[in-house]
């Protein structure tokens, strides 16, 4: 099983040992994971780890819930950024395996899974680290430097080091063989997202003075909001690199790597995102390829893009109905200091695909 089925293993059985829910969780039902950091982990009792992952487990006790969250985070990502697109990181109920078998295939699909996980992961660790709620790690006091012209270091600076080191021991533990094609590829790809926080965190200051002057100003490195991580991925995922396997012999026997398939482009570098399968074309279901097709999936009439009705709809064209949706209107500012509105009822074009 790939990683990010393990970390959903986690999730799951964190879900079902913490907070006596079913194997499956939902995304939508967040309260599910309010006691997450306040109910005992048993590791044994989470199903699929592999050895090196129930030892990282025992060790880091503490900061599971956060990989748990990561995972989390990870896949609500995934599903804000492929909203409009034919494959929109649909999971499947009452299964483990819960993108069904579109992962199976070393596909772009699995690559962005792959790395918004891993990156979803060490984003929640090094959150969990900064914020205090993880007494095993804290600040990152390393990467200082000189103050600049105007302001001197303070606040509490991201430990970015420690979260991707934690995503990096839980996930690649999962890659053990690491001689065929599909391992090379998710390694790189969980690597990828990692850096993506890395090419991501920003100097964040605040002001110190009377009645908010900027007298003194003090900085520190945070990580931005996941949204930039999500959308910075999704760019890396449609300019992502086709590979071809090679196989060669070595001394531990036969090995599988990766070459670009076409040596007129850029050669991937260690943040772009690789794959050598062929997606399915997501237009119809298939429960070989765990498509569940386009039909009845809403469509934006005006736009030329993917998730236009044209392109979204495979060409079987759309429906049309109406829908009347209560909004507030109206507002008014009251001195001081309330807002009043009125209620009124708007009339909407929805259009699905046939």
């Amino acid at each position: 099983m790939i990683f990010v089925g393990c970390f959903l293993l986690l999730l799951c059985g964190l879900t079902r040992v913490m907070a006596s829910y079913p194997i499956w969780w939902s995304l939508a039902v967040r309260h599910q994971y309010s006691s997450l950091g306040t109910q005992p982990i048993i590791c044994s009792s989470i199903p699929g780890l592999v050895p090196k992952q129930l030892g990282f487990c025992r060790i880091h006790l503490e900061i599971m819930p956060s990989v748990a969250e990561g995972v989390k985070i990870g896949i609500q990502e995934c599903q804000h950024q492929f909203r409009g697109r034919r494959w929109n990181c649909t999971t499947v109920n009452d299964n483990l395996a819960i993108f069904g078998p579109v992962l199976d295939k070393a596909t772009r699909e699995s690559a962005f899974v792959h790395a918004i996980a891993s990156a979803g992961v060490a984003f929640a660790v090094t959150r969990a680290c900064a914020d205090g709620s993880a007494t095993i790690c804290g600040c990152d006091t390393r990467h200082k430097g000189p103050p600049g012209d105007g302001w001197k270091w303070g606040g509490c600076s991201e430990n970015v080091d420690f979260g991707g080191m934690v995503s990096r021991e839980f996930a690649d533990a999962r890659e053990s063989r690491r001689t065929d094609a599909r391992s090379a590829m998710n390694l790189h790809n969980n690597e990828a997202g990692r850096t993506s926080l890395y090419d991501n965190i920003f100097l964040k200051c605040k002001c110190h003075g009377l009645s908010g002057s900027c007298e003194v100003k003090t900085c520190w490195w945070s990580q931005p909001d996941f949204r930039v991580i999500g959308d910075y991925m999704k760019d890396k995922y449609d300019s992502a690199s086709e590979m071809v396997v090679e196989k060669h012999k070595e001394s531990r026997g036969w090995v599988e790597t990766l070459r670009p398939r076409y040596n007129y482009f850029k050669p991937p570098t260690e943040r772009d995102l690789v794959y050598y399968e062929s997606s399915p074309n997501f237009c119809d279901p298939n429960a070989e390829t765990g498509s569940f097709g386009t039909r009845d999936r809403v469509c934006n009439l005006t736009s030329h893009g993917i998730d236009g009705c044209d392109l979204l709809c495979c060409g079987r064209g759309h429906n049309t109905r109406t829908e009347k949706r209560k909004e507030k209107c109206h507002c008014i500012f009251h001195w001081c200091c309330y807002v009043s509105c009125q209620e009124c009822v708007r009339v909407y074009d929805v259009h699905t695909c046939k």
